[in-house]
């Protein structure tokens, strides 16, 4: 019987995983990440099904093994084209799709995604399955073969995009899958290949429709007349590009009475843009303009307290710094985690110059929970309004823990100064407010009630926090200076509500989906006045009925998790004033229902394969359990670590990458270890991967809390030694298991069935996460693996597996 090579088995999984990575980046770029969820989907239900259609037809493969081994890998180069020359002529809107009116032809939009994608990932799974049928005495060399070629795709696409722009990295992968048909066992499907990608190279390169879709920030700038481009720059956090247009100024909230006060508006600027969603504006030569400071609603705290020593939660492109500096701060350090931006602040970017030189300010790339140390004496804890939204990593900013921090972090008199944008959902402020009396209370503050003010604009919101109770006199300063702006104020200790709606100069209905609309009565209304005295004292609100007001905190770090997913039906009607933000969660909700649909049917395979299937291993539950377990507990390990990472990084996009290449590679050195361990490796590998996740419950977030201020590289490194071991383990009960399938079509089998749960993994994960906590992830994990221990003895009557002489 012909054997599969290992190498083209190592390059087509190096592509497929690049592939996937490169899809997830398009719709990033072009559309909307949270549909990057839809990829993930589909390329375990290509797997999934690709191991049913080996099971049922195991016989008919084997007979055509050597013409699927040659001619495999040339399909795949023209199914990955045409996919991806599909999903770039999609027309797809998501906005659209929360339009009851409009989200009709959307759904069949999302179902051609599938049609086009799914050739490509159901071919993959068929060759990768059929070298496991065709290599069924060193399944673990294959499998080490398929994961190490599958780390390698991810190392390789990630370097690639410091150099190929988003839209050309599939072009790039095809060459892999190219050199994939020159290794196979016929010559002539190798030179068939590299005609097939010279073909499609040129189809891609010059038919490709890859593009800003209209509902980006950035088309509409981008398609003003005399917009120019002024810089690129390419990078795995995103595509960073500088645009020289007229609608391009200072993103900040002023007052409406800048005649009145005397004071200009904001300047012109340049517009940095990072896939396709604006970040920071950057001054144009000679224009870093901060006469309007006096006006923003992020001005109070330095009239609260004059000459504050500030510690600056995002820089805004260098204008919150000399925003400061022009408030009267006497020394600012400014907080810019995104290298691009705080490259720009010190070389320049394109036109726009560095900032010039100041000893008063300090530029620093650390997070704020690393800034924000016990006894560092400052005045002012000042969060930028972009600061949330100009990285996922950033809302770790806006949990308990980062609060407590920031409160311990203040010299006598301090405060913290939090924004939170109202523009779409009120119910924002009220969950920063309810977590940030978890912060008071955790900083040793008894009342969290008399520490507390908030004031607003009709688009924002500023919530300020003390360690010592608000004066009669501070509050006296806030009311007046808010009435000289026309804020309104919207919260201090001892407020009349109903005495301060009868002047209101910025209306603010609430928002409900108890009657699927928008609250507003008679009159003026300030949805947050009404509810923030009961948060700050933890009494039951009307907002709880229909959002989620738990705290954030570092276990449940999302910001926009504020939807009770049990008024689904409800929330479904009333979707088209739902933000984007939250969009993600029902996505996720979609891609589950989905995921257990095709787990369900690839559990009906036994039925359809009858007797054929059943005799070659005895019992079917068991190892359905067992590969079921290992499917979900390798992403629930991996899911909850690069959270884990994206905190200890400052960076979800750094952690993604360094994550999922570090434990392929090393799950790749597990499964060769497998051979070596032999049967009993399932109690070693189980036993590590139980302890490991026990170990990480209880102490992983308290050592990178400890360990936040250390270097980059020294972080990143203790990222990668944390990962090894369990890796190494996660890569040993995949093939130990498979080897205990026999030779029949019970393999491929197992194969679809892990294939399957991989699909249920990554939603139910998430779900996990943003409802439990990373904690519930973790237990759950360390739950599964104890089930699959407990499922592999009872593989019954399977001959033991021994490895094939070295």
């Amino acid at each position: 019987m012909i054997r599969a090579r290992l190498l083209p088995l190592f390059l087509v999984s190096g592509a497929a995983v690049g592939f996937e990575t490169a899809l997830t980046r398009y719709f990033a770029v072009a559309k909307w990440s949270e549909y990057g969820y839809w990829v993930i989907s589909i390329v375990m239900v290509g797997f999934a099904f690709s191991g049913v259609a080996m099971a049922l037809a195991r016989e008919t493969a084997l007979r055509h093994a050597k013409f699927l081994l040659s001619w495999l890998p040339v399909a795949l180069v023209v199914t990955a084209a045409s996919g991806f020359w599909g999903v770039t002529a999609n027309p797809f809107n998501p906005l659209q799709l929360q339009n009851a009116a409009t989200y009709g032809p959307q759904i069949w939009n999302i179902a051609l995604y599938y049609a086009v994608l799914l050739p490509f990932f159901f071919l993959t799974g068929i060759y990768i399955s059929l070298c496991f049928v065709l290599n069924d005495d060193r399944v673990a060399r294959v499998y080490g073969a398929d994961l190490l070629g599958a780390g390698a795709g991810a190392a390789l696409v990630l370097g690639l995009m410091f150099i190929v722009h988003p839209f050309l990295l599939v072009p790039v992968l095809l060459i892999p899958l190219a050199l994939a048909t020159w290794f196979g066992p016929a010559r002539i499907a190798g030179i068939a290949g590299l005609a097939a990608l010279a073909i499609c190279e040129l189809g891609l390169l010059t038919g490709s429709q890859a593009a800003y879709n209209d509902f980006k920030a950035i088309y509409a700038p981008l398609h003003v007349p005399n917009s120019r481009v002024l810089a690129q720059v390419k990078s795995p956090r995103g595509l960073y590009v500088l645009l020289d247009d007229f609608t391009e100024r200072v993103d900040t909230d002023v007052s409406n009475d800048l005649g009145l006060l005397n004071v200009p508006g904001p300047p012109q600027t340049y517009g940095l843009y990072r896939d396709g969603n604006r970040i920071a504006s950057l001054p144009k030569p000679g224009l870093l303009d901060v006469g309007y400071a006096p006006a923003t609603l992020a001005a109070l705290p330095y009239v609260m307290h004059p000459h504050p020593r500030v510690l600056l939660a995002g820089s805004s492109g260098g204008f919150r710094a000399a925003e400061a500096l022009a408030l009267g701060a006497r020394e600012v350090t400014a907080l810019e985690p995104d290298p691009i931006v705080l490259g720009s602040l010190r070389y320049g970017l394109g036109g726009s110059l560095p900032l010039a030189a100041d000893p008063r300010v300090r530029l620093s790339p650390e997070s704020p929970l690393a800034a924000a140390r016990a006894g560092t004496g400052y005045d002012l804890v000042d969060v930028s309004a972009d600061f949330l939204d100009a990285g996922e990593a950033n809302s770790t900013a806006f949990t308990a823990e980062a609060f407590t921090a920031d409160l311990l972090a203040l010299a006598e008199g301090g405060i913290v100064s939090i924004p939170v944008s109202i523009r779409e959902f009120p119910v924002y402020a009220l969950r920063v407010l309810s977590t940030a009396r978890q912060a008071l209370l955790a900083a040793g503050v008894a009342d969290p009630a008399k520490h507390v003010v908030i004031y607003r604009s009709a688009w924002n919101v500023r919530i300020l926090l003390s360690l010592e109770p608000w004066s009669d006199a501070r509050i006296a300063t806030m009311r007046k200076w808010a009435d000289q702006r026309s804020f309104d104020v919207s919260y201090y200790p001892g407020m009349d509500v109903a005495a301060a709606r009868e002047a209101i100069y910025n209306d603010l209905p609430a928002v409900s989906f108890d009657d699927g609309a928008v609250t507003s009565g008679a009159g003026s209304e300030d949805a947050i006045a009404d509810e923030a005295g009961q948060v700050l004292r933890g009494e039951p609100t009307v907002s709880e009925a229909a959002f989620s007001l738990a705290p954030a905190t570092l276990d449940r770090p999302a910001y926009y998790d504020v939807l009770r997913l049990s008024h689904l039906g409800t929330i479904l009607r009333r979707l088209e004033i739902l933000p984007q933000a939250e969009i993600g969660q029902l996505v996720n909700l979609a891609v589950l229902a989905q995921a257990v649909v095709i787990a369900l049917l690839v559990l009906l395979v036994p039925l359809l394969a009858g007797k054929k299937l059943r005799a070659t291993g005895g019992a079917i539950v068991r190892p359905v359990v067992y590969f079921a377990a290992l499917g979900l507990g390798f992403l629930f390990i991996e899911i909850a670590m690069i959270e884990r990472a994206s905190l200890f990084l400052n960076d979800r996009t750094s952690a993604f990458a360094l994550v999922l290449t570090a434990m392929l590679v090393f799950s790749g050195f597990g499964s060769l270890l497998a051979e070596r361990v032999g049967q009993g490796g399932i109690a070693i590998a189980s036993g590590i991967a139980v302890i490991w996740c026990i170990a990480a419950y209880a102490g992983l977030l308290p050592a990178m809390l400890a360990t936040l201020d250390w270097p980059w590289l020294v972080r990143a490194g203790l990222v990668v030694l944390t990962v090894a071991p369990v890796s190494i383990a996660l890569g040993m009960p995949f093939p130990l298991g498979l080897a205990k399938t026999g030779s029949g079509p019970m393999l491929p089998f197992a194969w679809a069935v892990n294939g399957a749960f991989s699909v249920v993994a990554t939603p139910l994960a998430n779900l996990l996460a943003t409802q439990g906590g990373l904690s519930w992830v973790l237990l759950a994990a360390a739950l599964l693996y104890v089930i699959c221990f407990a499922a592999y003895p009872s593989f019954r009557k399977i001959p033991q597996w021994q490895p094939s002489p070295t």
